[in-house]
């Protein structure tokens, strides 16, 4: 249920990713995060490639830009995993 609430918040996206973000009304400040990719980008090899790059990619970037009370959601799309990491 977080992830379709999710769904209804702010919504961007950039090359082989697309971040949803939605500030959540119960007052904690704990940033929350989930990732996803659906069978259209590929086999499970390829899904679970491209989920493992955004987890890492996410580990990177959070902690400078998250803010908190926010549930974030990465969504790979096609060639998340075959990109170049930079």
């Amino acid at each position: 249920p977080e992830f379709l609430a999710a769904a209804k918040g702010a919504s961007q996206a950039k090359g082989a990713v697309v971040v949803q973000a939605l500030r959540r009304a119960d007052g904690d400040a704990l940033v929350r995060v989930g990732f996803t990719a659906t069978r259209k980008i590929g086999g499970a090899v390829v899904r679970n490639r491209a989920k493992r790059r955004l987890r890492e990619a996410a580990r990177a970037i959070l902690p400078l830009h998250a803010r908190p009370g926010f549930d974030y959601v990465f969504i790979a799309r096609g060639g998340t995993a075959q990109r170049p990491w930079a």
